[in-house]
C-alpha cells in the first residue's frame, strides 16, 4: 500500500528531475519560450499528449523519444504555461537562468500544494486510472484552455486556464509516478 508520504517523496523526485530538464534547457537556449502565446504553449502540450495516445492505440513507436519524456514535456511546458500567464507577454523576453529557476519552482510548489489537497480529498483514486486516462483528461484540459482563449479569458462557471494548466502538470506527474513504478516492479 502506497501511503501519501510515499506519493509526495515520488512526485518531488519527478518533478526535480523535470526542473533540472527545464533548468538544462534554459541554459542552452534561453527562455526562447517566452514569445509562446498561450493557444501556442497548449498546441505544444497537445502534440505531446496525442503522440502518446497514439503510441498506446498504435502499439507501434516510429521515434525514439519515449512517453515518459513525452510527459516530462508536458510537466515543463504546463509549469511554462503558468509562468507565462503571471509574466504576460508585455514583460522582458529573456530571463537569467536564475529567473527562471524562481519562477519555476514558485509554480510547482503552488501545484504540489493544490495535488495534496486534492490527493486528500480523493484518496489517492488517480493510482486506479490507466495512463490512457491520464492522456484522456490533459486532451480534454487542453481543449477546455482553447475555448477559454477563444472566450478571451472569461469564464461564466468554471476554472480559468491557470486551475487546468495545474491539473494538467499534475496528471503528467501522476503518469510519470506510474512508470516508474512499473519500470521498478
Amino acid at each position: 500500500m502506497t501511503t501519501a508520504s510515499n506519493t509526495l517523496n515520488q512526485y518531488e523526485n519527478i518533478i526535480h528531475s523535470c526542473r533540472d530538464l527545464y533548468l538544462k534547457k534554459a541554459a542552452d537556449y534561453g527562455t526562447s519560450w517566452r514569445v509562446l502565446r498561450p493557444v501556442s504553449i497548449v498546441d505544444q502540450i497537445y502534440i505531446k499528449a496525442w503522440r502518446i495516445r497514439q503510441i498506446q492505440e498504435n502499439t507501434v513507436q516510429l521515434i525514439e523519444d519515449s512517453v515518459e519524456s513525452e510527459f516530462i514535456g508536458i510537466v515543463n511546458y504546463g509549469i511554462i504555461a503558468l509562468i507565462q500567464q503571471q509574466l504576460g507577454a508585455d514583460e522582458q523576453i529573456d530571463l537569467s537562468v536564475e529567473e527562471a529557476r524562481t519562477y519555476y519552482d514558485l509554480h510547482a510548489n503552488a501545484v504540489k500544494e493544490l495535488m495534496l489537497k486534492k490527493n486528500h480529498d480523493y484518496g489517492e483514486a488517480w493510482r486506479a486510472m490507466s495512463q490512457a486516462s491520464f492522456v484522456d483528461l490533459i486532451l480534454v484540459k487542453l481543449l477546455r484552455i482553447r475555448q477559454i482563449i477563444a472566450n478571451d479569458g472569461r469564464v461564466q462557471v468554471s476554472e480559468g486556464a491557470d486551475a487546468n494548466f495545474a491539473d494538467i502538470v499534475n496528471y503528467a506527474l501522476f503518469a510519470l509516478i506510474r512508470i516508474g513504478e512499473e519500470r521498478n516492479n
